[in-house]
């Protein structure tokens, strides 16, 4: 999706100011909203790539205005109306409205959560076939402009890299973002000139280094 999330390349968002020994977390509010997103992601009903969606569509004004923690809130409060665990109308009073849904799973124990976390979520899978591409080779990127989750970005579209690593096949998410299922594909690590993704201004000696699936790539 071409949301405001995806700003590479884009001017005239003032300085990026990194805050010296940042916490974490600047308040008990947003180590709340953590873990209310991890623990209603347990239940299965949406995975990581329609999370990832759900903060990406939000209105670019919305977007841009909010914190990061703001926007996971924003996209949790979605995906609960989306899948039928609250309405909008409780989100805006606070008080539960309708019957509670049923939870397919029992919550979380504050036991059972540091193994979980350790454990994580791996996403590579078996490979569907063989790899298209080999370390040394030249790629162009296809020019997609999906209303979907995408994870080849808008200035990485139409521009020609080197595939300088293979990791065997991972879950496709821009499948995965609607629900159709892992749909592995292979995933490689491609370098792009600075001079190619930012004009002939660049230094000829900087690179860009992405990771992206096969079906974004054609042969160069």
């Amino acid at each position: 999706m071409n949301g405001a999330q995806d700003l590479g390349g884009t001017m005239g968002h003032g300085p990026v100011n990194p805050e010296l020994d940042e916490p974490v977390f600047h308040g008990d509010w947003e180590r709340q909203v953590f873990a209310l997103t991890l623990a209603m992601g347990f239940f299965g009903q949406w995975n990581i790539d329609e999370g990832r969606f759900a903060r990406e569509s939000l209105p670019p004004a919305q977007y841009l205005s909010s914190s990061y923690y703001q926007i996971w809130f924003a996209a949790l409060c979605k995906l609960l109306v989306a899948n039928g665990f609250a309405t909008d109308e409780e989100l805006a009073s606070g008080k539960q409205i309708m019957a509670p849904r049923s939870l397919p799973r029992k919550p979380l124990t504050a036991g059972e959560i540091p193994l979980i976390l350790a454990k994580g979520g791996p996403a590579d899978r078996t490979e569907p076939g063989p790899a298209k591409f080999k370390v040394g080779d030249k790629i162009h990127t296809r020019n997609i402009n999906p209303h979907t989750h995408t994870r080849l970005a808008r200035y990485l579209r139409d521009r020609t890299g080197e595939i300088v690593m293979v990791h065997g096949a991972h879950v496709f998410p821009d499948s995965s973002a609607q629900g159709l299922g892992d749909d592995p594909q292979w995933l490689y690590t491609v370098r792009f000139s600075a001079r190619v993704l930012w004009g002939d201004d660049r230094n000829p000696n900087d690179h860009v280094h992405a990771d992206l699936w096969e079906p974004y790539l054609v042969a160069a």
